[in-house]
């Protein structure tokens, strides 16, 4: 059995080793024909074929690529007795985006700028966020802003604090919260909260899809927090669009393999797996290798021994969902593809990492809350393969698989991750709702 190469797929065969030309160098922009003469048509039509199925692709890439990384903004609240103090940052270019704070246009946002836009800011925010506590509502007070910058950029840091109508001298035992802010301009964005009470930390993602949440205000045992990092871990996967993506793109091929089966056919021909075991194994190698990579970096950025700049990780995990989809339709890599997993899973590693860190984790209970959160990601990645493989299995004969899903999602992936990559190296926004 040997591997040839041909212009841009591989494929196995059997005879000499020695490589043979198996699409024409026009279909991938080279210069040399590399079919005989007497498969021009066949080949033509190939990549009209293909050609046909871009031009979909980009009709619906404009909508599609919207799904970029949600915007954050971070709440954080302390419960001492009655009263309920904290503060809330907002990523200035966010409320630039609700407000339009860059006045004279320049693309540079002033202090003058935020600081005359203040009470705009506050009715904004003051609008978004709902705190009720014990079923009484509270009113909410902002005070005077100031600016924060995180790894992502600058925030306004709104200082808050909440009256709430009938409330004992004692603390409340329950705090409900709800989170509307950006709901109408992205419905990806989070609110990463950390909220402390009793001396226990606890956090939560919130956001459009989880705007109303109840906390209970009691004491907080060990099994709870282990089980609220794990929710977190599991929600986390479920909106990394990056990461899920990177994920399906290694998960596309499991089903079968780009072959040319017959040395007379120049085409490569989809051969699907005879097994669902054999995909099964392949996706299980592929599944444990990014999971003890990815293990590896979050662990080490968040015990600090390992920091990277968030700009750094974010744009290179976006390179690994470009790769990933664009070695589906030119394979470069086969065979080994649980290798390439282990390698780009020590970048994701560091994203995950840098969500744990801004939910916040408590000093008492670090250990827990780090294999809570990790073990909630892999439920997450789980649930996502129990439901893609035996749906891919079942359609791997098919034109539909091989064709719209296989060479058509992966290059839709690789289009979305391009812009992905070229917002964060360049810290554009290339694309708004």
């Amino acid at each position: 059995m040997s591997l040839r190469r041909g212009c841009g797929w591989w494929a196995q065969g059997t005879g000499a080793r020695q490589r043979r030309p198996v699409l024409p160098a026009a279909c991938l922009g080279g210069q040399r024909a590399c079919a005989p003469a007497a498969g021009e048509q066949r080949l033509a039509a190939w990549c009209a074929q293909h050609a046909r199925l871009f031009v979909l692709l980009l009709l619906g890439f404009a909508g599609l690529a919207q799904a970029h990384k949600p915007s954050d903004s971070y709440l954080t609240l302390a419960v001492d007795g009655s009263a309920i103090t904290g503060h809330w940052d907002i990523a200035l270019r966010d409320l630039d985006f609700a407000l339009t704070l860059d006045a004279d246009g320049d693309g540079a946002i002033t202090w003058g700028e935020v600081r005359q836009r203040h009470a705009d800011i506050a009715a904004y925010a003051a609008a978004r966020l709902q705190i009720t506590a014990d079923g009484s509502p509270c009113t909410l007070q902002v005070g005077a802003q100031l600016v924060d910058e995180h790894t992502d950029g600058a925030y306004s840091v709104l200082p808050l604090r909440a009256q709430c109508a009938g409330t004992a001298p004692q603390a409340p035992k329950a705090l409900t919260l709800r989170y509307t802010r950006f709901a109408d301009l992205d419905p990806q964005h989070r609110g990463l909260l950390n909220l402390s009470a009793l001396g226990q930390t606890r956090t939560a993602i919130l956001g459009p899809q989880a705007d109303l949440q109840t906390f209970t205000l009691a004491e907080t045992s060990a099994l709870r927090q282990f089980v609220d990092y794990l929710r977190e871990g599991v929600w986390h996967i479920w909106i990394g669009f990056d990461h899920i993506l990177f994920l399906v793109s290694l998960l596309l091929p499991a089903v079968g393999m780009w072959a040319l089966s017959d040395p007379a056919h120049r085409l490569p021909r989809w051969q699907p797996v005879s097994r669902f075991s054999a995909a099964f194994w392949d996706v299980l190698r592929i599944v444990t290798a990014f999971t003890v990579a990815h293990s590896i970096t979050l662990t080490l950025a968040v015990l600090g021994l390992v920091t990277l700049p968030s700009r750094l990780v974010e744009s290179a995990i976006a390179a690994s969902v470009v790769l990933a989809a664009l070695n589906n339709v030119w394979p470069l890599v086969r065979g080994r593809r649980w290798a390439v997993a282990f390698l780009f899973g020590l970048v994701h590693g560091f994203g995950f990492a840098s969500v744990l860190a801004d939910l916040g984790l408590p000093q008492g209970a670090l250990a827990l809350a780090l294999v809570g959160f990790n073990v909630g990601v892999e439920l997450g990645q789980l649930a996502i393969v129990a439901a893609f493989l035996p749906l891919a299995y079942a359609l791997r004969r098919s034109w539909f698989y091989r064709r719209a899903v296989l060479v058509g999602g992966s290059v839709l992936i690789a289009l979305l991750a391009a812009v992905w990559l070229a917002e964060r190296v360049f810290e554009l926004k290339l694309l708004t709702l």
